[in-house]
Formats: structure tokens, C-alpha cells, sequence
């Protein structure tokens, strides 16, 4: 059965009322004057309105409609109204989908809401704006809602993104914002642990944050499954940064979950991937020596035995987590630029379902190769920014199109030294390198690192001749400079372009065997056929 808000300023009206619909199996809300209506409209999520047109005047109800039809463009209004010309000419007419003359009987109400209630149930799955999901068991529900923007595109400015309210049984929504724009996504999400049987999911646009021309096509809930992995059951609830609201930057993608042991302890790790980073490192720096522009942190580590858990806190700190819970999963929100959590939340809440991550023999940039279109957004928010120039030029801290670089994910271990990649293509005699000739450009971390090299637009792998590993002499943080130092590069993964979909093409070269590289020094190999194999 649907649920139902009554709205009418006649307090005695409603009550009886609401004793007849919840006695015909109803769940009910009553509101008495505009404010408790869009109170109780925001709480229950009706999915049909009764309301009386003059509350206590014309006015206010038609304004209601007009903020209800704006808000949930599939709710169900039924207007009550006394007065034969109260709708005449006026354009809230369209809206309502029944008028009933007052008094209307009891037997009446029932009947007209019966059959919106068929259109809910039976068409509204087809739509995809409402839809009943059954559960054999109890448990964490995970679904992956498909959605698009028709028009909109991360990279222009008033036309980024849509954002998704998503309702479960009347509770308050949590949101989904279609960065995808017109491809129509999957996006995974956590529902939340729910009992066995029948639950309500009603997917809205969200008027408030959504790009003023951006509506949301065709949703539909697909692969709906209780998971009993405490990756799900820990899960965090990650808010949007206050100063992000309405922005359309720096916003959470991708969530994933490593299995990882610390001290004796198996913990699950939570990384997420945003689309931007608006403080901190620049960006040439971020492509030079980390291979991207997106903001990759970790945001909450839990031991699933005794529930302890850390967060990153401000200044990349590790802080033990007591802030609230949904649950088992924590409410987490950034509260820097360079995105570091607390607890705490905003008017945007993201469920991301986060996938599980194996990173022992890659780079966390692995889980962006894996899901190619986190690139193409990378690449949107940059232009949009203003952060993108042309080839081959300096403008600040700008970069090229991301599709012009070579990324190289290696291992490696330094001693008093950092590591830069060199390319060289066919017929030039000039090393293009990722460090663009700043040593504090250069990579000098251990374990696994990614790093790109820019190259003309349109380079493609059988253009490229040789690639070199140049180790520098660069003293360990906070110390003096050493005589003295290495690079010993472990092992080479993967070597790649991006195609001009913005996917990872195959790796046109790896080096499987460890090479010790002396600072100052370079080794270079050149590429042939039987490495493009």
C-alpha cells in the first residue's frame, strides 16, 4: 500500500482521515499548514498526496503543489477543493493528477487513491522512479541503480551533474550524483541493513543540488543482493564537504575496501577516489608524482573484532574515529580541501558501495585502470577549472589533456634519491621526462608509485622508441643532502596510453626483473615489436 501525507487545515478533518486510511492499510502522515506539510513531505516520502486546495488559501496550496511536483516529480497529488473555479486557468492544473470536489466520502478517497496506487506499483518499476525490491533474509543490501543525465556533462559549467535522492521505505534519502553525465552508469550503493520482504525504493532528482537543466533518465535498480562481507557492513557513510555543496568538485567516485594486517591486526581499509583535489599538492605536481589529478585517500581504517577505528584526520594525521554510527557504518565527512575527514555530515550523503581492492602488486591507481570513466571525469573537472593548456607549453601550473601522457606504474625503493621516467620517440633526439627537469617532481617514495610523461597529442605506442629510468640525488626528508644514493626499481608493471575514450590501451612495456640505478645515472630500453606483443 502506498503512503499517504493529508494535508488540510482542518486538524479535526485529517485525524479522521488518517483513522481511515490506516484502516484500510495505509501508512500515514497529516500536516495541518504549509510548514509541517513540507516537513512531513521531506520525512515520509508520500508517495500520494491528499491535500485541500486553501490551507487557508488558494495560494499557499498551489504553491505547495508547484514545490512537491518540482521536488518528486513522481508523487501522486490529489486535490480536495470546494470551489469550482479554484483551478480555473491555473497552470498547477497539469500537476494534479485528481480533483475531488469537498466534502469527498470517505469510500471515494479510497478509490482514487487505489488507483494511483496501481500506477505506482505496477508502471512506476517500468519508470524507474519507484520500485519494490524483496528480500529472502535479513541483511546488508547492496543494488546498482543505472541512471543518466540527458545533456549534461561533468565538464560544462551549469550542466555537470543531476544528483539523486534515494528513499528507502519512506526514510530520509541519501544521494547519488550522476557524474557520468548522459552515459547511462551503474552506480553501485549500500541500502543499508533491511529485514525480509518488501521494501519501498523511490530514486527523485534532487532539485536543490542538481544543475538547474540536468534531470535524471530512466533509473532503474538492478542487482539488488544481501552481502554478508563486512567490507559492506562497515562501510562509511562519506558527506559531501560543506564548501563543495552545489560546486560540482572534488566529489567522491569510487570507494574501495582492502583487507590489510597491521601489528598482528586484520583490518578493512576504506580509500576513496574524488574527482578533484582543490588544495594541496598543484597539479602538475599531482601528474609528475602521482600519475593523476584525482584525490585518492584513505578516509577509515576498522578493526571488525572490537569495532576500534581510526580516521584521517586533519594534516594526515591518524586519529582514533568516536564519532556517530548508522549501524556499523560510520558518518564521515571532509572537512579540508585536500579532503580529510571527521565525523559529521552535510545536506549530501553518499552510500558508495565499495569494491573490494587486491593493491599488493599495483599502485592504488589500479582501481582507476579498472574503472577507465574516472579518468574521463578527471579529465572534465580539470577543463571545466580552467586547468588544462595546450601541448608542449608552460602556463602555470597547468597541464595537457590527460590523453597526451604516458602513465608508468612501477615499485620501487630509494635511498637518498628519487626516480624519474624518460621518454624518447622515434626520429627525436629529445628525452621528454616526468619531472620536467624539478627534482622535487621526481618520485622519492617506496613501494608501489605511479608517475606520466607528456607527450604530442595523439602519440601512439609504435611511435614511441625508448624509455629510460633516471635515478637523482635527493636527500631523505628533513636531512642534509647525501654524497651519495640509489633507485632500485623492483619491478615495472605496466607502461600505458589512454585511448580516446579515456581508457588504459594495453600496456605497450613492463620490466619483470629488479634494476639497480646509481643516482645520477640513467638506464634506457629501447621498445620493439616484442614488447607491444
Amino acid at each position: 500500500m502506498p503512503r499517504v501525507l493529508l494535508v488540510d487545515d482542518d486538524a479535526e478533518q485529517t485525524s479522521i482521515r488518517k483513522l481511515i486510511f490506516e484502516h484500510a492499510g495505509h501508512e500515514v502522515s497529516t500536516a495541518n499548514d504549509c510548514e509541517s506539510a513540507r516537513a512531513a513531505f521531506r520525512e515520509c516520502a508520500p508517495q500520494v498526496i491528499v491535500m485541500d486546495l486553501r490551507i487557508p488559501n488558494q495560494g499557499d496550496g498551489l504553491a505547495l503543489i508547484r514545490e512537491f511536483r518540482s521536488t518528486r516529480p513522481d508523487v501522486k497529488i490529489i486535490a480536495l477543493s470546494g470551489y469550482a473555479d479554484d483551478l480555473s486557468g491555473a497552470p498547477e492544473a497539469a500537476m494534479i493528477d485528481t480533483v475531488l470536489a469537498k466534502p469527498a466520502r470517505s469510500e471515494r478517497l479510497l478509490s482514487a487513491v487505489a488507483r494511483l496506487a496501481a500506477y505506482i506499483f505496477l508502471l512506476a518499476p517500468l519508470i524507474g522512479s519507484a520500485a519494490e525490491i524483496r528480500l529472502d533474509r535479513e541483511g546488508e543490501v547492496v543494488a546498482q541503480i543505472a541512471m543518466s543525465s540527458p545533456g549534461c556533462n561533468w565538464g560544462r559549467t551549469g550542466r555537470e551533474a543531476a544528483v539523486a535522492d534515494v528513499a528507502v521505505d519512506g526514510r530520509a534519502p541519501f544521494q547519488v550524483m550522476l557524474y557520468a553525465g548522459e552515459e547511462r552508469r551503474s552506480y553501485p550503493v549500500f541500502l543499508g541493513r533491511l529485514k525480509t520482504g518488501r521494501h519501498q525504493v523511490v530514486i527523485s532528482r534532487n532539485v536543490r543540488y542538481s544543475a538547474a537543466p540536468c534531470s535524471i533518465s530512466e533509473p532503474r535498480i538492478e542487482n539488488v543482493r544481501v552481502d554478508d562481507d563486512p567490507i559492506i557492513a562497515y562501510a562509511p557513510v562519506l558527506s559531501a564537504r560543506e564548501n563543495t555543496l552545489g560546486r560540482f568538485t572534488d566529489a567522491p567516485m569510487v570507494v574501495y575496501a582492502e583487507k590489510i594486517r597491521e601489528n598482528g591486526v586484520n583490518l578493512l581499509q576504506y580509500t576513496v577516489i574524488f574527482t578533484n583535489e582543490d588544495g594541496g599538492t598543484s597539479t602538475r605536481a599531482l601528474m609528475a608524482r602521482w600519475g593523476r589529478t584525482t584525490d585518492i585517500e584513505y578516509v577509515y581504517k576498522v578493526d571488525p573484532a572490537t569495532n576500534r577505528a581510526t580516521i584521517q584526520a586533519r594534516g594526515h594525521k591518524e586519529e582514533e574515529f568516536h564519532g556517530q554510527r548508522e549501524d556499523l557504518h560510520p558518518l564521515l565527512m571532509p572537512v579540508t580541501d585536500n579532503n580529510m575527514v571527521s565525523g559529521g555530515e552535510s545536506a549530501i550523503r553518499y552510500r558508495i558501495a565499495p569494491r573490494p581492492a587486491d593493491l599488493t602488486a599495483h599502485s592504488r591507481e589500479q582501481v582507476m585502470d579498472e574503472d577507465p570513466l574516472t579518468y574521463r571525469v578527471m579529465a572534465e573537472e580539470l577543463a571545466r577549472e580552467g586547468k588544462l593548456r595546450e601541448f608542449g607549453i608552460i602556463d602555470g601550473e597547468k597541464i595537457s589533456d590527460p590523453r597526451n601522457y604516458l602513465y608508468l606504474e612501477a615499485r620501487l625503493k630509494t635511498q637518498s634519491a628519487a626516480l624519474a621516467v624518460q621518454v624518447r620517440l622515434k626520429e627525436e633526439g629529445l628525452w621528454r621526462s616526468s619531472d620536467l627537469g624539478r627534482l622535487d617532481y621526481a618520485v622519492a617514495r617506496d613501494g608501489w608509485i605511479r608517475t606520466t610523461v607528456e607527450l604530442p597529442p595523439g602519440t601512439e605506442p609504435d611511435s614511441i622508441s625508448e624509455i629510460g629510468l633516471a635515478c637523482a640525488v635527493a636527500p631523505p626528508e628533513g636531512k642534509r643532502w647525501a654524497l651519495t644514493g640509489a633507485c632500485e626499481v623492483e619491478q615495472v608493471s605496466k607502461a600505458f596510453l589512454l585511448d580516446a575514450s579515456y581508457r588504459p590501451q594495453r600496456p605497450l612495456w613492463s620490466l619483470s626483473d629488479s634494476i639497480h640505478i646509481p643516482a645520477g645515472q640513467m638506464r634506457t630500453w629501447k621498445l620493439n615489436a616484442k614488447h607491444r606483443e
